[in-house]
């Protein structure tokens, strides 16, 4: 499937966009934190006491000396001149302070002797209103506090501007699809034909809904795209998206969910309402599974935000009051985790499967991907697209791309086979590990190893034919035997499979021949041999022992809790029965493999020589080497 690349007009929001407007910067408010800094010294200073502060028992003892010449009484508190100074320690000081002028404050308790004492000395008495509020201490205290607000109100104002704030927190988040910044068609979009059929059909319905309602035809209300990661779904929406001549509103289902609890039913009313009022609209949500899962699933019961959400989006598919002239699509790969509720008609009408493409696909979606980039005349997508059995259309392109980036390093005008061969060999197999160092017996038994699947690769009927044997390490694997399908197969016959056995049994089988002794390079060809006669056995019905019983094997459980509740439908004995049908299975693929090694012990031993010379040999030489008649593969 064919990623259509976007264009130099395709402009996405800058997320630092609302920190590059106007406004305060941080030098602007270290500026006003220093000044304020230093000017509450001098308001403390300018609305403060004057003179020395005393206590009010000693300003009583100093009037009954006569030593008061005139006091201002403001409130409660006394500002007052002595006739002759006096001195005191102030606090943190060794040195006395002589002082003249003073203040004191009366006791809140009062002090009705004061005033006749102040007239029987004959103290100067002059009194001031109270001014009821203490502005020094305002001006001290409120200006470091409007700071701190205006600091707040401007991260804030920042935070909802930019779409993440709490003040936005309930919006849905979508985002509507621009044309005129990007067109995908679906002429960009290579093989499905059936999804295209379909979603054409859809589009249709909206740019001429009397065609179909003249019939008693409704607009499906959801559409589900379901199919293996990398298989285009996403790419099918956006041709929908730019066919269509409605609203196209997307989003992601991870979108909906958030840690406050009913935050996503608000985001799914939110889209819906908006889609609703733009009607006839399409909304697209990408990877339904991470909100869609069925509820109250596992140990531990459902996750209350995500089946709070999931029920507001059931409701709004259709419920008491079900969205009109609105048309959901949604996208995953994992359909078998899917609430029922949200797959039941009403809902999602339908299902469209987005499978892997096929090799006349695979050829389609290579030609659109080689746009824009210089092929050689040796380069042959046929054979690259035969030789990429199961890859998705991400996969082709970025094995194109991988191999743009090799011919590139090489500094050559044009992608030749060489890369795009070594770009199949880094996606397949990983970077070459060129820092490992084999000696000359590891060397040998990895050449034989090789040279073992080789062989029977080359003379069983049944087995696919061969692409290269390489003993370069790559990845985790030390050494590859490739094969490319004769033919694309959909379905499996017994002795294809034995022989692809008898195949990944060809390495161990040569150890033992040669070196009479087993090495740990056989283990992941053990794991595949061992994987593949269990659904032989227990899926397949290939056993002779269970004929057409199916046992269930290998399912997978999405689910803690349901994978321990869940009940095994066989015994004990059955299962025993089984594994002994699986080695059964396993030991004459082996006994094969050996069996057929030995009778051609000199082609082993030619092609293993061969390996160790050049450490990578191609299919047609593979077959020299043996003398036997390369394999032909059917055309398309």
């Amino acid at each position: 499937m064919n990623r259509n690349p976007r264009g130099p007009d395709d402009r996405r929001r800058n997320p630092l966009g609302n920190l590059q407007r106007p406004g305060c910067s941080i030098w602007q408010v270290v500026f006003w934190i220093a000044l304020i800094l230093l000017v509450a010294p001098l308001l403390a200073g300018l609305f403060g006491t004057s003179g020395v502060t005393i206590d009010y028992s000693t300003f009583k003892d100093e009037v009954r000396a006569g030593n008061v010449e005139r006091v201002t009484v403001t409130g409660q508190q006394i500002d007052g001149t002595l006739s002759e100074p006096r001195e005191t320690s102030a606090p943190g000081q060794e040195a006395a302070i002589t002082y003249t002028d003073f203040t004191t404050y009366i006791p809140a308790f009062g002090d009705e002797d004061l005033l006749p004492l102040l007239e029987e000395q004959n103290v100067v008495v002059q009194s001031q209103p109270d001014t009821g509020f203490p502005w020094g201490t305002l001006l001290i205290t409120a200006i470091p506090t409007l700071l701190m607000l205006g600091l707040g109100y401007l991260f804030l104002r920042r935070m909802s501007s930019g779409g993440e704030g709490v003040l936005s927190m309930r919006k849905s988040g979508a985002e509507l699809y621009n044309r005129r910044q990007e067109q995908t068609t679906f002429e960009d979009v290579a093989g499905a034909h059936g999804a295209k059929g379909e979603l054409r059909e859809v589009v249709e319905f909206l740019k001429n809904p009397q065609r179909f309602q003249r019939l008693g035809g409704e607009m499906p209300k959801g559409l589900l795209l379901v199919g293996p990661p990398g298989t285009g779904k996403t790419l099918l929406a956006r041709a929908v998206a730019g066919e269509a001549s409605v609203p196209f509103f997307h989003i992601t289902g991870s979108n909906f969910m958030e840690m406050f609890v009913g935050v996503g039913a608000s985001r799914v009313r939110d889209l819906f309402k908006a889609a609703k009022e733009a009607s006839p609209s399409i909304i697209f949500i990408d990877e339904l599974d991470s909100v869609g899962r069925r509820r109250g699933a596992g140990l531990g019961g459902g996750h209350d935000e995500r089946e709070q959400t999931l029920n507001q989006l059931l409701s709004e598919l259709d419920g008491f009051k079900p969205s009109t002239d609105v048309i959901v699509m949604a996208a995953t790969n994992r359909p078998d985790i899917l609430d029922p509720a949200l797959l039941r008609p009403g809902r999602f009408d339908r299902r469209v499967t987005v499978d892997l493409p096929s090799l006349r696909d695979r050829v389609d979606i290579l030609h659109i991907h080689a746009r824009g980039k210089p092929l050689s005349d040796e380069v042959d997508l046929e054979r690259v697209a035969r030789g990429t059995p199961g890859f998705s259309g991400a996969d082709l392109e970025n094995l194109l791309n991988e191999a743009a980036l090799l011919a590139a390093r090489r500094d050559v005008d044009a992608i030749e086979r060489q890369d795009i061969e070594s770009a199949r060999d880094k996606v397949l197999m990983g970077l070459e590990r060129e820092n490992v160092v084999m000696t000359e017996e590891e060397t040998s038994t990895l050449a034989y190893h090789e040279a073992g699947h080789a062989l029977l690769a080359a003379i069983l009927p049944h087995a696919d034919p061969i692409h290269k044997v390489t003993i370069v390490p790559r990845g985790r694997a030390m050494g590859v035997t490739q094969q490319m399908p004769r033919q694309e197969r959909y379905i499996y016959p017994r002795e294809y499979m034995l022989d692809r056995l008898s195949v990944m049994m060809g390495g161990r089988a040569a150890e033992n021949l040669v070196f009479d002794t087993p090495t740990s390079g056989a283990a992941d060809d053990l794991k595949q041999a061992t994987q593949m006669a269990r659904t032989m056995v227990l899926q397949w019905g290939m056993s002779e022992q269970f004929g057409f019983i199916s046992l269930g094997g290998d399912q997978q459980e999405v689910f803690l809790g349901e994978q321990i509740a869940q009940r095994r439908e066989y015994s004990e004995q059955t299962a025993r029965e089984a594994d002994q049908e699986i080695k059964m299975i396993l030991q004459e693929a082996y006994n094969n493999a050996l069996n057929l090694l030995r009778e051609n012990r000199k082609q082993l031993d030619d092609l293993a020589d061969a390996l160790q010379e050049f450490e990578e040999i191609p299919g047609e030489r593979v077959a020299e080497i043996i003398g036997v008649q390369a394999k032909a593969i059917d055309p398309l």
